[in-house]
């Protein structure tokens, strides 16, 4: 499923057209000696939202401070925004906004105060205007005068993404924004974004909520530094080829027995994954005849109702993990 090169995207993305607005290849970062990025090729059309998927310590952070220009890659070469990420990282980060996983905006400074500083970083033209359109963009006019420090979760994510976007970037860059804000924080900001990508703006968003991954126009899934799988929902469920039985409870029998039928499950021959999902399991392989023998001796068990279901991303990203080499085994 890795995309074709693209070819043209500087001239494109200059112009306006459909270009490529991430286009690098063979991207490398190494600690220690180990490649905690190892040989990334990502790709991001214009006015697209990419969903960078995969478990701590993945790489993905390290993948979008090298995006930015805040880290210089060990390997590997291509162009964010037309423009080389090796020697135009200073002009990359004035066109890319950048949320990082931890709220980085001074507590003792009111919302008004924290985007006035920022238009100081960017040494915008007409600052105060700049900061009266961002605090109406994102909804942040009532709570102009109230310190940083003192607002909920969903309220500090909304002034984060209030500080990208204050000097109008063309791509932003999401470093896990939703970790620890409540469900309805989560779906209004996520319609902002949809909302700037509608009006052209490229996002790389970082997540670990498969919710959110299904909302993304494209997705890609690191794991221990490598691209394990790419493309839209449907590309990566189908090329996972997956057998999935869900097995459930008619009382309490799967819930006081799951640990001990998750274990016996993931030890037999052909099942890839076990994945509990409430009161179920999904029970996942990639040859279906071999799952089938893994599963009959528990099939006639009483309390227990087994039925074939469709792959989702969360057994698709589980069956990928299960099989992804830790890049960092045996260190000291």
């Amino acid at each position: 499923m890795n995309p074709p090169p693209v070819e043209g995207a500087e001239s494109a993305e200059r112009s306006g057209g459909d270009g490529a607005a991430i286009d690098v290849r063979g991207l490398t970062k190494r600690y220690g000696g180990r490649a905690v990025v190892d040989a990334v090729d990502l790709q991001v059309r214009q006015g697209r939202i990419c969903g960078f998927l995969g478990p701590n310590g993945s790489g993905k952070t390290t993948t979008i401070r090298m995006l930015c220009g805040l880290l210089r890659p060990d390997a590997g070469a291509g162009r964010c925004l037309g423009m080389d990420i090796a020697t135009q990282s200073a002009e990359i980060r004035r066109e890319v906004g950048y949320m990082t996983q931890r709220f980085g905006l001074y507590d003792d400074l009111s919302i008004r105060e924290n985007l006035d500083f920022i238009g100081r970083l960017y040494e915008l033209p007409q600052r105060r205007a700049a900061v009266d359109r961002t605090l109406e963009r994102l909804g942040l006019q009532a709570r102009a005068r109230q310190l940083a420090g003192t607002l909920s979760g969903g309220w500090k994510q909304r002034l984060a993404l209030a500080a990208c976007l204050m000097h109008e970037p063309r791509l932003l860059l999401l470093d896990e924004p939703t970790a620890g804000v409540d469900p309805k924080a989560r779906r209004e900001f996520w319609d902002q974004i949809h909302a700037l990508a509608a009006e052209g703006m490229t996002v790389l968003v970082s997540t670990h909520y498969m919710d959110e991954a299904e909302r993304c126009h494209e997705l890609v899934y690191i794991a221990y530094g490598k691209v394990l799988a790419r493309g839209t929902r449907r590309q990566i469920i189908d090329a996972a080829g997956l057998t999935v039985w869900a097995v459930q409870g008619n009382g309490d029998s799967v819930e006081d027995a799951q640990a001990a039928l998750a274990a016996a499950l993931k030890a037999a021959p052909g099942v890839l994954s076990v994945a509990a999902f409430g009161n179920a399991m999904h029970v996942a392989g990639r040859d279906a005849a071999a799952l089938d023998a893994a599963i009959a001796p528990y099939r006639g068990l009483r309390g227990l109702e087994w039925q074939r279901t469709q792959a989702n991303l969360e057994d698709v990203f589980i069956s990928l993990i299960a099989q992804a080499q830790d890049n960092f085994a045996g260190a000291a």
